[in-house]
């Protein structure tokens, strides 16, 4: 992948929701990309584990990011279907995500997370997420404000 295109990526990456969440872009390459975002307090649950939402969407948000590696600038990712195991809560101070690509259709793509939690310079599984993306040129969101 150029490095125009990274650049391109890493800062489409962090706008809106994911830009409030605090993500980083760490590396991308075809088919590859990898994200992490240091917790605050605010993305903790009642019982001080990372809230799952902020794993579901870091991994969501990530595995369709591998999946812009692989399509033209013409082209906008969409998750169609998404699934995720949670294995063990994370505690640390850093969410890491890394995705690639199992998958790489002309349409349909799916690709996988794998998130671990990093703490005290350990780094531990915590979550695989399993997410299905569809390709759909930038034009038809435009005219049909999808």
């Amino acid at each position: 992948m150029d490095i125009k295109k990274f650049d391109f990526l890493r800062n489409e990456y962090v706008q809106g929701f994911p830009a409030y969440c605090g993500f980083e872009v760490l590396h991308a390459e075809s088919g590859v990309f990898e994200a992490r975002v240091k917790i605050r307090p605010e993305h903790r649950q009642q019982d001080g584990f990372v809230h799952a939402g902020v794993i579901s969407t870091l991994a969501d948000h990530t595995a369709g990011y591998a999946a812009y590696t692989i399509v033209s600038e013409e082209s906008r990712i969409l998750t169609i279907e998404f699934k995720i195991n949670f294995f063990k809560p994370a505690i640390g101070e850093t969410v890491l995500c890394r995705s690639k690509i199992i998958s790489g259709g002309k349409k349909i793509i799916v690709s996988e997370s794998e998130l671990f939690d990093l703490n005290n310079g350990s780094e531990k599984l915590i979550a695989k997420a399993l997410v299905t993306l569809m390709t759909v040129p930038s034009s038809d969101l435009i005219e049909n404000q999808v």
